[in-house]
């Protein structure tokens, strides 16, 4: 997907207004979601050394951004999520099951392929993650967690709407989750690539969690790429909310239920990843030094666009874009920040 702005789009709230707008629903929803989910928040590290374990190695292709520290033999990488590093906080923090931690995640995707209305080299999320007991690594709990995620938007939503009924004209989006496997939707539309089948599922279902993303589906082929050492590919997935005002399917957050020492071994023997299990973190994990936990991100760029009525990404955040799409956005009075 390109650039793409509706032909009769304008924005909802001006400049600034859209500004105090991102202030007020980042407030609102990360004390709803700290509530629904007993979270509580911490600092969070913008780079981590190279050679700890603890950055997300995403799809396995993406080349983090790295530099030397003057003061020290050590090479830093600005973090690509914080999947790993909240795991190993949580120890740290000395949680108990049942509390968690969420905090301000900022990274750089220098490898992003796709610059356009969803999409930036620059990511901010809320990264949470939480400890769980032994019989909570089970479907259902993940679900549980997903609802009360879609419960945190939705109130934010009413909220923001409350004090800016102008947005009331993008309508209510839907708090009945809808669950569908990676496997069932190949099967519904093995004619489809992924992407494809998103987007059709999610507009006809409108709020969805699609489950199981990172292991190889009877095609052969993934859902989607998924590191192989946090989320355990079983107990995984993404939201989807359908974005009216762009007609797509707009993905919120990836999360699961991380992986245990069984499903780290089994996932770094089937991604071709055995190297990794010679480095700090995984050699905790594996030793079974580390809580169980759940945990994801939540998109706050994306769920800013998806709750204040905006068509481009660079209408909420300040980033780098192509020549197109600042000459697109440019020709229709759209302002990127």
């Amino acid at each position: 997907m390109k650039t793409y702005l509706p032909e009769d789009y304008r924005p909802l709230l001006a400049m600034y207004d859209t500004q105090k707008a991102i202030s007020l629903l980042k407030r609102l929803f990360e004390d709803r979601l700290g509530a629904l989910l007993n979270l509580y928040r911490v600092s969070a590290p913008l780079f981590v050394a190279q050679d700890s374990g603890l950055n997300d190695n995403l799809n396995g292709v993406e080349r983090p951004v790295s530099f030397d520290i003057l003061r020290s033999d050590t090479v830093g990488e600005v973090v690509q999520s914080l999947a790993k590093w909240k795991r190993l906080a949580l120890k740290r923090y000395g949680f108990y099951p049942g509390k968690g931690l969420y905090t301000d995640m900022n990274a750089i995707r220098r490898d992003e392929n796709e610059l356009d209305n969803l999409h930036s080299i620059y990511v901010d999320q809320w990264d949470w993650e939480k400890i769980i007991l032994p019989e909570e690594r089970k479907l259902d709990y993940l679900k549980l967690t997903v609802m009360d995620i879609v419960r945190a938007v939705c109130d934010t939503q009413d909220t923001i709407e409350a004090i800016y009924p102008q947005l009331g004209s993008l309508g209510k989006l839907c708090r009945d989750v809808t669950f569908v496997t990676a496997q069932e939707l190949e099967d519904l539309y093995p004619e489809l690539t992924p992407k494809q089948r998103e987007n059709r599922f999610v507009k006809e279902h409108k709020t969805v969690f699609i489950i199981g993303i990172g292991g190889a589906l009877r095609s052969g082929r993934p859902h989607d790429g998924r590191a192989p050492d946090y989320d355990d590919w079983d107990l995984n997935g993404d939201i989807f909310f359908y974005d009216e005002l762009l007609n797509c399917a707009m993905e919120v957050s990836s999360m699961g239920i991380r992986v245990d020492p069984v499903s780290l071994d089994r996932q770094l023997r089937l991604s071709g990843c055995d190297s990794r299990r010679e480095l700090p973190y995984h050699m905790m994990l594996l030793n079974g030094e580390l809580p169980l936990t759940i945990g994801g991100g939540i998109g706050q760029s994306r769920l800013s666009m998806l709750l204040l009525g905006k068509a481009h990404i660079g209408e909420v955040q300040a980033s780098i874009w192509d020549d197109e799409t600042i000459r697109i956005c440019e020709e229709r009075g759209v302002v990127l920040l």
